[in-house]
This record gives C-alpha cells, sequence and structure tokens, in this order.
C-alpha cells in the first residue's frame, strides 16, 4: 500500500484558545509551566514538542532539528486559557491549594497571570463523580440545557478572548464507568439521549460533543466515555475535527508500556503483575468511589493483554494475574507512589522478579503531557486530519483506535508512529530503521 499524500498545513497564525475542563491540580500546574517558561522562569521538562529532535532523512545527514522548528506549532506565546471547574477559585488559589508547585518559586512569580484565569460554571452532575462536593456548577438539570451551555460557553470564550482557533482538553476527574449502549449507537440516538435525561449521557460527553459541535479538536485526558463513544466518533469523522484518547499516562502505566514490550521482545514468561498505588490529591478522592475506580481499573488492565498478545503466545502469557489497586492516602497529596511487583519466568520456567518503586508526581507528569496533545492537536486541525488520532496513542493509557483494530502499546513503537506522521505532514521520508543501505554502499 503506498503511503498517503502528505497534507497541506496551514500555518499557526493568530492565538490558540485552550479550554480545560478542570482546574485542578493537573491544569493549574499546565498552565503554570506554561507561563513560567514564557517568561524564562522555568523548563518545559517532558514535553516531546518543546525538548525534543526529530531526524530526518539519513543518519549520516545529520538533520536532526527540534520538533518545535520543524513543524509548524503554535508557540507557547500563542496561547489564552479558558477552563471550567466546580470550584470557583482562580488559577492562583487552584495551583496553591494543589500544592504541586512552590508558592515563592513558580506561583507568586506569575500570579499577575494566574489571578486573571477563572473557571466558567462546571456541567456536573454529582451521581458521575460523588466525592466532588463543588458548588460552582450550571444552574441547569436538563443535559441539553447543560449542552447548550457549554457551547455558550464556547463561543464567549473566542468572543472575548479573541482567538483564532480552539482546542478542548479534559483535565477533570474520572467520572463512572459507562458501557457503550443504544445511546451511543449513532448521533441521532445520542441525540434522543441527550432529550430524554438520559443518565448515559454524562457530563464528560457533553463537553466533547459541544466541543465537536463547534468546530474545537476535544482531547479526553480521563478514562471517561466520550469520544470514542460511536455517535461521537463518527461524528468527529464526518466534521473533519480531531479526537483522541484517553487517560493520560503518566505513572504506573508508563512505566508498563517499558517492561512490558520488554518481556515479548525477549520471550520471557510472566505469570502476574500486581500493582499498587497511593496517592492524595483530588483524582485519588474520586477514585476511592468504586464506581469511578472501575472507569479507571478497565482503562489500567487493558495494557499488558494487548501488548503480550496471550493468544498468540499462551505458553507465556497464557495465565498471567494482573491485579492493580489504588488507594487514596491524603498525606501525600500529588505525590503519588507505585508499586510494581512482576513475577516472570525465563530459560526452562525458572522464576525471577522485578520490583518497581516509583515516587512520582502525578500532575508534573500529566502537564507536559497536556501541553503537546494541546500543539499537535491543533496542528492536525490545521492540516484537516479529522477523527482519530492514533498518532497520539504515545500520550495515552488505553488509546483510541479505528474499530476492529487493537491499540499499540509499546511506547516505543507509538513514539515512532508519532515522529514518523510529524514527517509524513512536513513531505519528508518515513523512517523504518531497516537501514540496508548504508551496508550497500560500503
Amino acid at each position: 500500500m503506498s503511503t498517503p499524500q502528505s497534507p497541506i498545513v496551514a500555518p499557526a497564525t493568530g492565538r490558540l484558545g485552550v479550554l480545560t475542563v478542570g482546574l485542578g491540580a493537573v491544569a493549574s500546574t499546565l498552565i503554570a509551566g506554561v507561563e513560567l517558561t514564557k517568561r524564562g522562569l522555568g523548563s518545559p521538562i517532558g514535553s516531546l514538542t518543546q525538548m525534543g529532535t526529530i531526524r530526518l532523512g539519513k543518519r549520516t545527514e545529520d538533520r536532526s532539528p527540534l520538533i518545535k522548528d520543524f513543524v509548524p506549532l503554535a508557540t507557547l506565546d500563542d496561547i489564552v486559557w479558558g477552563a471550567w471547574d466546580v470550584y470557583p477559585d482562580d488559577a492562583y488559589v487552584a495551583a496553591s491549594r494543589a500544592g504541586v508547585l512552590e508558592s515563592g518559586k513558580h506561583i507568586e512569580a506569575i500570579s499577575d497571570v494566574l489571578r486573571d484565569i477563572r473557571p466558567m460554571q462546571a456541567a456536573f452532575e454529582r451521581k458521575y463523580a460523588r466525592n466532588l462536593d463543588g458548588e460552582h456548577i450550571k444552574p441547569i438539570s436538563s443535559k441539553r440545557g447543560m449542552l447548550n451551555a457549554i457551547r455558550e460557553d464556547i463561543n464567549r470564550f473566542k468572543e472575548e478572548k479573541q482567538v483564532d482557533r480552539v482546542v478542548m482538553i479534559w483535565c477533570a476527574s474520572t467520572e463512572i464507568y459507562i458501557e457503550p449502549g443504544k445511546a451511543h449507537i449513532d448521533i441521532e440516538s445520542f441525540e434522543k439521549a441527550i432529550d430524554a435525561n438520559d443518565e448515559m449521557v454524562s457530563p464528560c460527553q457533553l463537553y466533547a460533543y459541544a466541543a465537536l459541535l463547534e468546530g474545537v479538536a476535544f482531547n479526553n485526558g480521563a478514562p471517561n466515555l466520550a469520544v470514542d463513544a460511536p455517535a461521537l466518533r463518527q461524528f468527529a469523522t464526518e466534521k473533519n475535527i480531531p479526537i483522541s484518547g484517553k487517560d493520560f499516562k503518566t505513572g504506573q502505566t508508563l512505566m508498563k508500556t517499558v517492561l512490558a514490550p520488554m518481556l515479548k521482545a525477549r520471550m520471557l514468561g510472566l505469570s502476574g503483575w500486581y500493582s499498587t498505588n497511593i496517592l492524595g490529591n483530588r483524582d485519588g478522592e474520586v477514585l476511592d468511589a468504586p464506581e469511578n475506580f472501575k472507569t479507571k481499573e478497565e482503562s489500567k488492565l487493558g495494557v499488558l493483554e494487548d501488548i503480550l498478545q496471550p493468544s498468540k503466545y499462551p505458553e507465556l502469557y497464557g495465565n498471567v494475574f494482573h491485579k492493580v489497586s489504588i488507594n487514596y492516602y491524603p498525606p501525600r497529596g500529588d505525590a503519588k507512589e507505585g508499586w510494581d511487583n512482576i513475577d516472570i519466568t525465563g530459560w526452562l520456567g525458572y522464576p525471577m522478579q522485578i520490583k518497581v518503586n516509583f515516587l512520582c508526581r502525578d500532575s508534573i507528569l500529566a502537564a507536559p503531557l497536556a501541553l503537546d496533545l494541546i500543539l499537535l492537536s491543533d496542528l492536525a486541525q490545521r492540516a484537516g486530519m479529522g477523527g482519530i488520532q492514533e498518532w497520539l496513542s504515545f500520550y495515552y493509557k488505553s488509546p483510541q483506535v479505528a474499530p476492529g483494530l487493537y491499540p499499540e502499546h509499546d511506547l516505543f513503537i507509538q513514539l515512532t508512529k508519532l515522529k514518523n506522521t510529524l514527517r509524513w505532514m512536513m513531505g519528508e521520508d518515513v523512517i523504518t530503521h531497516l537501514g540496508r543501505e548504508y551496508y550497500e554502499e560500503i
């Protein structure tokens, strides 16, 4: 199959509006980090778009520009912020309460910007996140009313901030688990479900639908059912609007997408993988409810099976015990700790163990992912690349793919796909790493 023709990418002219659903730890850390970087007071470590390079052509050509110099990304100075949240706190108060960043070193240095970012009232129903008690919510009971209010917010934001393009990204909490059903078959069914106030239509779905109706790219940073529902996926494809999800790949799952491919590459067996976490931020509080943890669990559990393919390797991976737990522990705040015990087998079935103790900062890892998704989905929109953006799988625990495809979870295959997509977009040769040409020239 021949490679499709490269798209024409419109330049990143004007201002890029970014609407975050949620102004908690992740969003406030993202905003603060970008604003600090703008002023030369911070470094965007963890952001591929800002710090990563991309090889072009042969290894002998020595062409490896920064990604941000190679593709026409919006600059950080182009970004204008907006948000919704169930709490009325501005970004300064939100960042202070989150406890992720040092106040004197980082928050106070950009207090003027942070205080100007005040969230709009959230479209929220407590039954989808019972442990949240915020009162900064729209006084609307119907789902149709919420949808219309979100659309009005988007258009008011565009007008007031005078932005040329808008991207939306979900940085809010995990909702209860929802299985796609009759309400999600097609857009007609979805519209009827909205008018019927069907409980299968969650706030996250309303935000996603509102974004698509207004021509806004949507990125889902939580494991909630949203643009992966058939109705919204089809609608995004028809309207040629980029969508991606779901669930930012930050801590423990990041490690799994590195270690599991290693086991498979070396044909080492796996008998059990036990994962447990403690965290004390708002996300941890929400996940303390079993119905919300179910959504996260589904997102995390599928990784190993998709990577290891037990149906193809039953002797090695046909009987793996995989357990994931998340425990709310307030003293830790945003400083999450994950433990993994991995029981593997080698030559002749002899047992071995791998133990991982990852002391990470949840929002510090999520913020650069969110920034990259914002910039790359805006790039996709300007390139006319609507629908599912599988090339952004690199950033997600549960990557969205076309129906009938299994998701690729291997972090390094995901990175190759992402960079090859950028090469293709800019008319450069994709890189296969075959490398025979170097030896034919000897």
